[in-house]
């Protein structure tokens, strides 16, 4: 069973991303509401994938990837936010993001985001 870290600062994304990714077969082995904390637990569960959020406390999500890339190259990070826009995506994927969600789009566009990380 692939294992997911879920890094976000609101406890009712965490909640929810929680249940959608248990409805579709993976498992949570941790949350953390910022990057610094995301860091430590990644470092501590060596998760599949981590869902990460942009703007977060102590550390925002673009800090924390190129921190996570330095450290643990091989784990796809999907960068899950309410700021999408094409300057962002840039910086995104400087910072080595694998994959760029709004939270708006529907679950299905994430699911199909998770699924294309987890199997390459």
């Amino acid at each position: 069973m692939k294992c997911v870290l879920i890094v976000d600062d609101n406890k009712l994304i965490r909640r929810s991303l929680r249940s959608l990714l248990q409805d579709n077969g993976w498992m949570v082995c941790g949350e953390a509401e910022n990057g610094r904390d995301g860091i430590t637990q990644a470092q501590q569960l060596h998760p599949d994938l981590i869902i990460l959020d942009l703007a977060m406390p102590v550390m925002n999500g673009l800090e924390a990837c190129r921190e996570l890339k330095r450290l643990m190259p091989a784990i796809p990070i999907l960068m899950f936010t309410m700021f999408v826009e094409s300057e962002l995506g840039k910086k995104a994927k400087a910072a080595g993001v694998d994959s760029v969600i709004a939270k708006a789009d529907s679950p299905a566009v994430l699911i199909r985001s998770i699924q294309g990380l987890l199997a390459a």
